[in-house]
């Protein structure tokens, strides 16, 4: 990992100065790629997909130079999960066989969802903290767990996976401050409102026929 982190060395070099923090190039481009795609997913555009694989591999990049290594695995996580997202929303399926649309989570499923997020929430914790450097690992943990979850959701096209994203933005927010990205501490901050509009822009998709999947 050392040798890749010394040949991307010039993505690592900061691009200016912000709140005293140096803003590298890699979190300036990993920054206008994740705006772009979070707005192709208001849209349900698929062009979402390939711009989240190439943000994903470049916040991976900036994460674990940082020592965020829960949020630099995520990110990998991120990318996979990008293409199977890609595939999901153009040949997947719903339940009724059809091509998948904007729909919404039953309580039970809902139910389970949040009490996954919760039981692995702390695993990861311990885990990063005994096997890692991280200064923050539940801190680091959460918002990890959290993305997976709506990653899952959006890629399934379930409306919930806006109200995950803003709790993974507002954790966001403060981790990433704590770290000095203060870049992509406006970034995350615009994702929570971006996320409450995605939840509208949904909304207004969802069949009124369709009962919860």
């Amino acid at each position: 990992m050392d040798d890749l982190l010394q040949t991307l060395q010039p993505l690592l070099r900061p691009a200016f100065t912000l709140l005293g923090s140096p803003i590298t190039w890699t979190e300036v481009l990993a920054f206008v790629m994740a705006v772009w795609m979070v707005i192709c997913n208001m849209r349900v555009h698929v062009l979402a997909w390939p711009l989240a694989i190439a943000s994903s591999l470049l916040y991976f990049l900036l994460f674990w130079n940082g020592k965020l290594y829960g949020e630099a695995s995520l990110q990998l996580l991120f990318a996979a999960l990008a293409v199977w997202g890609w595939w999901q929303w153009l040949h997947g399926k719903g339940d009724d066989g059809q091509s998948l649309r904007v729909r919404r989570l039953s309580p039970r499923g809902l139910g389970a969802a949040v009490l996954l997020t919760l039981l692995a929430w702390p695993v990861l914790g311990l885990f990063l903290h005994h096997q890692t450097d991280s200064t923050v690992p539940f801190w680091d943990a959460l918002p990890t767990v959290a993305s997976v979850l709506g990653q899952w959701l959006l890629g399934r096209k379930y409306q919930e996976n806006w109200s995950v994203w803003v709790l993974v933005n507002i954790v966001s927010v403060a981790l990433f401050a704590y770290k000095g990205y203060w870049l992509t501490v406006v970034l995350y901050a615009c994702f929570i409102p971006m996320s409450v509009a995605g939840w509208r822009a949904w909304q207004r998709q969802l069949a009124p026929q369709t009962a919860p999947a």
